[in-house]
């Protein structure tokens, strides 16, 4: 069934193209189980035999996801978690998935907007728990932007180079992408921490 569905997304992304890619792409962020990186990877090796544009398809991919961002963000700064205990089963949020997504919010504040786009099962609560934590727009918007167009750029950019092998590639990505992230996290926090020891130790007074 599952095969079926995403067969029937790409069907929809080679008949109507751009408007099918960016309608898709909105949906996805708001919650609806579509599989966003299979579509843009997909898009992105019809790129690399001409029957869409790399430009095109990265700004309409950019738009897509950037319409679904501030919609799920008006929808969790208006109506808040009432909404999503309500309706959040439609959109697949589940429990869980909206205890997991509040714990990476709380641990990561809006740099969560950023790294939620490459963790399945959290980007589509990273934004609703934005507009609900009161976070200011502009700023919610540039950092959401920035995870947009690395998220769009990353994908469509892997599909144009792997072409006819994008479904293979993919699949592995998602087996390793989530390790790929902690660690990356990991890195980056463990190279803070020596930067501020080596900067402590240098302003100390020298005996």
């Amino acid at each position: 069934m599952r095969a079926y569905v995403q067969q029937f997304l790409l069907d929809l992304i080679w008949t109507y193209r751009y408007l099918a890619l960016f309608g898709l792409l909105a949906l996805g962020i708001i919650g609806l189980p579509i599989p966003d990186e299979t579509l843009m990877t997909f898009v992105g090796s019809l790129t690399a035999y001409g029957h869409l544009t790399f430009g095109k398809s990265l700004t309409v991919s950019f738009s897509g996801s950037m319409t679904g961002m501030l919609i799920s963000y008006f929808i969790g700064r208006r109506v808040g978690k009432p909404f999503l205990d309500r309706f959040g089963k439609w959109f697949h949020l589940t429990p869980n998935r909206l205890a997991k997504g509040e714990k990476w919010f709380q641990k990561y504040g809006a740099w969560a907007i950023v790294f939620g786009y490459f963790v399945p099962g959290v980007r589509h609560l990273t934004c609703y728990l934005a507009g609900m934590s009161g976070i200011r727009f502009w700023r919610y918007f540039v950092y959401a932007g920035s995870g947009a167009f690395v998220w769009c750029f990353t994908f469509i950019t892997l599909g144009r180079v792997i072409g006819r092998n994008w479904e293979t590639v993919l699949h592995l990505l998602h087996v390793y992408m989530g390790r790929g992230v902690a660690i990356g996290i990991l890195v980056i926090a463990l190279g803070l921490l020596l930067f501020i020891w080596l900067r402590r130790r240098k302003s100390r007074p020298a005996r």
